[in-house]
């Protein structure tokens, strides 16, 4: 399913506690002018819960896209990936890690944990939000997402 093709916006979850990187994600969204429902989870537990479906989630739509920060405060982001694909439900819902480490530790464990995608956060405000534009582009006009 392409979802340019499709009559719904795209389902995004963003894993994120920054509000800095949180208000830049959704900045770079509206400035994309792509239909994003964007929802946010600001730690791992918040994010299972989500997609579970649990607590006041219980009505949450099921995402389309992930983007997961590996540094999350609690159930850190690399815990919250592993749930993801261990799970049959949740398996299938593309994971893009974007987090501000580097290390080619952390980038070879993501993958390992089936990650679809890492990227390195950028610094630069101005680079940060072409990375979430680019991001948003692909998922959502080149990539062939699974159905719900």
């Amino acid at each position: 399913m392409h979802l340019t093709e499709s009559s719904r916006p795209i389902e995004l979850l963003l894993v994120e506690d920054n509000p800095g990187d949180i208000r830049l994600t959704r900045e770079a969204i509206m400035e994309a002018g792509l239909e994003v429902n964007l929802s946010v989870a600001m730690n791992g537990d918040d994010a299972m819960a989500f997609l579970r479906r649990e607590r006041l989630h219980a009505r949450a739509p099921r995402p389309d896209l992930i983007l997961l920060d590996l540094n999350l405060p609690g159930k850190g982001g690399r815990e919250v990936l592993a749930e993801i694909k261990s799970d049959d439900g949740l398996a299938t819902i593309p994971v893009v890690v974007l987090t501000t480490s580097s290390s080619q530790d952390d980038i070879n464990r993501a993958y390992k944990l089936h990650c679809n995608c890492y990227i390195t956060k950028p610094v630069d405000l101005d680079q940060f939000i072409d990375v979430v534009r680019s991001i948003e582009r692909f998922w959502a006009t080149t990539a062939t997402l699974p159905g719900n």
